[in-house]
């Protein structure tokens, strides 16, 4: 059977599921596409979920990554609400939660990630809330009001996002925070003492280095957390975001090999023929880092997509992006390019008392990551000498009478 004609289901109906599906007919593929998502809503956007849809700011509808009537003029099979139990890579079928067998020529795993819980008492508490899906917003809205105290755990790009957005709505945000940097496992010192001092100048209290023992409640809902020193922080939400947990055990139950998500290669491609996975769940190789690695971001979740389809089909392969992430908190937009870790230099340029300034990562002299905040010149540019491992002299980049268009010009320029 032809690429064009193979029968396709697709294990995930968020933004890389999605993807598969919208290359796939855009290469031309004429046979079956069934899209199975755990979720009972089309594929929709997560980045806005703890900014723009919990303070109010954008619809539900507008969330959405494609109207109603796309699924049936593309002739795509929705499947929501339903997740998938088993795969059997050898008969090619996939057993779902509500007792059907889908057979398939190829199968896309998208299956994303969940948030990670944690396992502590009283992590049951009502009260004690999620932060990944459109119904975990949901739950939270009611209480995202003045007055509410609200405790985050976890200072990533999710928990302050959250944290923004609910001190500009009104309540009183603390936030807790095992590392003693927030952001720390996403950008550099530079960065995370920034966003610290932005967050606390809101009125955010955000405590470092503090571990949390417990939750504690009365009658069934939460009252508060207890520090492993004992302290108890008073709070009438908590919001966890400690990270995710790549959703791969349906994958290693049908022996596919799995590692920190499932592991790909170039083509997105499983060790069981024609499976393939990509997004949140694939651990995938990093060609601009000589590594393999998981990543979380629009940027891994359309490019995923795009792979997967182009393999299925027979067809060229996109090109390889350099990995790209934002995010938005107060009037402030992160843009990150590459990954900064294993950098043995960073230089800072402009002064981040202006709100606009930019961090660059080097490693043995080559640039392999910038931060920009509210400089998106500095972003674009910088994902130009990621992309191409140039080699610019550390005075130079921190030299704002310097453009980055001179700088680009100079580390580009063929030789």
């Amino acid at each position: 059977m032809t690429g064009k004609s193979q029968k396709v289901v697709v294990l995930g109906a968020g933004q890389a599921g999605l993807q598969t599906v919208v290359s796939l007919r855009q290469l031309g593929h004429e046979g079956e596409i069934v899209l199975v998502g755990d979720e009972p809503e089309a594929p929709y956007q997560r980045p806005p979920l703890s900014k723009g849809y919990l303070k109010g700011e954008l619809e539900r509808e507008r969330l959405y990554l494609k109207g109603e009537d796309y699924y049936a003029e593309h002739e795509v099979s929705l499947r929501l609400g339903v997740s998938a139990e088993a795969i059997d890579t050898a008969a090619r079928t996939v057993r779902l939660s509500d007792g059907a067998t889908l057979d398939w020529d190829a199968l896309v795993i998208a299956t994303g990630a969940r948030a990670r819980r944690l396992d502590v008492h009283g992590a049951d508490l009502d009260g004690v809330l999620e932060l990944r899906t459109m119904a975990d917003i949901d739950r939270l809205k009611p209480h995202a009001r003045a007055g509410v105290n609200v405790l985050v755990v976890g200072a990533g790009y999710i928990g302050l996002e959250a944290a923004a957005a609910l001190t500009q709505m009104g309540a009183k945000v603390k936030v807790l925070e095992a590392a003693p940097q927030v952001l720390g496992r996403v950008a550099g010192p530079e960065i995370g003492q920034f966003f610290l001092e932005t967050h606390r100048a809101a009125g955010v209290e955000i405590m470092l280095n503090a571990r949390l023992s417990e939750f504690v409640g009365e009658g069934g809902k939460l009252t508060g957390a207890r520090l492993a020193e004992g302290d108890i922080v008073d709070c009438d939400i908590a919001l966890v975001g400690v990270g995710v947990v790549p959703n791969m055990e349906i994958a290693e139950r049908a022996g596919i090999r799995c590692g920190n998500g499932v592991c790909v290669d170039e083509q997105a491609k499983t060790s069981a023929e024609s499976v393939y996975a990509i997004g949140d769940v694939a651990l995938r190789p990093l060609t601009h880092y000589r590594r393999e690695g998981r990543l979380e971001s629009v940027h891994n979740a359309i490019e995923g997509g795009k792979i997967a389809a182009a393999a299925i089909m027979g067809a060229p392969p996109p090109p390889i992006d350099v990995p790209w992430f934002w995010s938005d908190q107060y009037a402030l937009k992160l843009q990150t390019a590459g990954l900064w870790t294993g950098a043995d230099e960073s230089v800072l340029r402009g002064e981040p008392q202006s709100g606009r300034f930019a961090v660059f990562y080097l490693k043995e002299g080559a640039v392999i990551a910038v931060d920009a905040v509210n400089s998106p010149p500095d972003f674009i540019v910088g994902k130009k000498l990621v992309a191409a491992g140039a080699r610019v002299a550390p005075g130079e980049l921190g030299d704002t009478s310097i453009s980055m268009k001179e700088i680009s010009a100079k580390a580009l320029s063929p030789s």
